[in-house]
């Protein structure tokens, strides 16, 4: 998969079949949408190519920026879509200047200037232009003069996703793995780069690799010991561990952290990235009296997360 930033400097697509939205998540809803986008390339031996925006449009059209919470970072959007076989991802930089666009302009100098489109699928509710003015009637209209065929994503598909959406969201942040798994299609994942803590891991017997997560908007799990699997940065396998997120009530209480603490391994990862995917949520964090009682708890919670990794 190619994928693309510079809408200035887009290759000519071959008979480009093209869907646009955000795709947060690429979950199964979604994939409902690129398995179309798929057939129909194929059926006219033409190329894939979803249009994605960055940052998120919200964040520019609306004064209510501060709610938003995304499933995937730009990066792991393109890892996911780019797994789905897709010939073309196009990540548009999304301003007032390019939201300012009237409808027109945005069929006539957006989507056949740099699309050439041989097919487009889009759902009936999908709001483009200056105002939100532009939609499916419109392209429907425009699509004799510029010669692309117009295929429309059915109502309850597109109920499915924003309801999947939704629930992911809220499945994710309650400690939910199970659901957000199966709606997802896969285990859902985040990584961050490994920094310094206060090594009282290490003491304990469970050293941690503290993760900080720079994209402020990627969505973390809710609070609470997780099994879970980590890949480090250059390893293709993923190894066994356990993550706890929270403020450590038994140490100190004051800040939340992210800690993974990876079976058997003991290489030094500071400053490197891993990847960590959720598999299953064991239990909520708690305060224990002695330190002696929170390691009793973390060899529990070793055997719990072995016995479903």
């Amino acid at each position: 998969m190619r994928i693309h930033t510079d809408i200035e400097n887009l290759p000519h697509f071959k008979k480009a079949v093209i869907t646009i939205g955000t795709f947060d998540g690429v979950h199964m809803g979604h994939r409902q949408i690129i398995e179309k986008l798929k057939t129909e390339a194929q059926k006219n031996d033409g190329e894939t190519v979803i249009i994605t925006f960055h940052p998120h449009p919200r964040k520019v059209v609306s004064s209510a920026i501060l709610g938003i919470r995304l499933l995937n970072t730009p990066g792991e959007k393109a890892e996911l879509i780019e797994q789905l076989g897709i010939d073309h991802l196009v990540i548009v930089p999304f301003s007032d200047v390019f939201a300012n666009m009237s409808a027109e302009e945005y069929i006539k100098d957006f989507l056949i200037e740099k699309f050439h489109p041989h097919t487009i699928i889009i759902g009936y509710d999908h709001r483009f232009g200056r105002g939100r003015l532009g939609d499916y009637k419109l392209l429907e209209k425009k699509a004799k003069e510029y010669n692309y065929q117009l295929r429309e994503i059915p109502k309850h598909v597109l109920d499915d996703i924003a309801i999947s959406s939704t629930n992911i969201r809220e499945a994710v942040l309650h400690c939910d793995c199970k659901t957000a798994s199966s709606l997802l299609g896969y285990n859902y994942f985040f990584s961050g780069e490994v920094v310094h803590g206060n090594k009282l891991g290490r003491k304990l017997g469970y050293p941690t690799a503290n993760i900080h997560v720079s994209d402020e908007e990627k969505i973390i799990p809710g609070n609470g010991i997780y099994a879970v699997y980590a890949q480090p940065e250059g390893y293709t396998e993923k190894l066994k561990g356990m993550m706890s997120i929270g403020f450590r009530p038994t140490v100190d209480g004051k800040k939340r952290v992210i800690e993974v603490n990876i079976f058997d391994f003991d290489k030094e990862i500071y400053g490197q990235h891993l990847k960590v995917y959720l598999k299953r949520y064991l239990r909520e964090e708690k305060k224990f009296d002695t330190l002696d009682e929170l390691v009793k708890q973390m060899d529990q919670d070793k055997l719990d997360s072995l016995a479903v990794l």
